[in-house]
């Protein structure tokens, strides 16, 4: 008896460690899968915008069988984030980039929390912070960042180790 309420006790530990995202009914999507069009190279196109996004955080790797996002997210300090991003090669392109802060809070889906994203649009997406290109004007140790736990934005470290996903401009 003893090791079963173990068990039990050890299981609901663990599974309140494991979060699933959350929406909210009633409220309007920010991010609709309907503003995005799938380009079937691991990137999508926001039509509102007219940016290319890369579906997968930097670190991972698009998966076309499975249509989604394989491998961990790799943190890096802004500076690494500015150097890894520019000229970065994928999808054909060579001129990804960080995006700034109102261009990756344009990705945030605000009806919903860890994350804070289209999941169907970025799979895989880290319930955590990324870097924006966009510098504190008061503070030049610290950059913007927008949390994809519940789409905030605060400024942080540039030598924190912080999430990327690259962005470019639509030939």
């Amino acid at each position: 008896m003893k090791l079963n309420t173990l068990l039990l006790s050890g299981f609901l530990m663990m599974a309140s460690f494991v979060q699933a995202q959350t929406c909210v009914s009633g409220i309007g999507e920010t991010a609709p899968q309907t503003n995005f069009t799938d380009n079937e190279d691991g990137t999508v196109t926001d039509n509102t915008t007219g940016l290319i996004w890369m579906r997968c955080s930097l670190g991972q790797t698009w998966s076309d069988s499975s249509n989604t996002c394989t491998g961990d997210a790799t943190a890096m300090t802004w500076q690494e984030a500015l150097q890894a991003t520019y000229g970065y090669e994928f999808a054909g392109a060579n001129d990804w980039r960080l995006p700034n802060i109102k261009q990756l809070l344009s990705i945030t889906e605000k009806s919903c929390v860890r994350p804070s994203i289209n999941e169907d649009i970025f799979p895989e997406t880290t319930s955590d912070d990324y870097w924006t290109s966009t510098p504190s004007l008061t503070d030049y140790s610290m950059a913007w960042v927008v949390a994809f736990f519940n789409s905030s934005n605060s400024l942080k470290e540039k030598d924190a180790f912080i999430y990327v996903r690259p962005v470019r401009v639509a030939d």
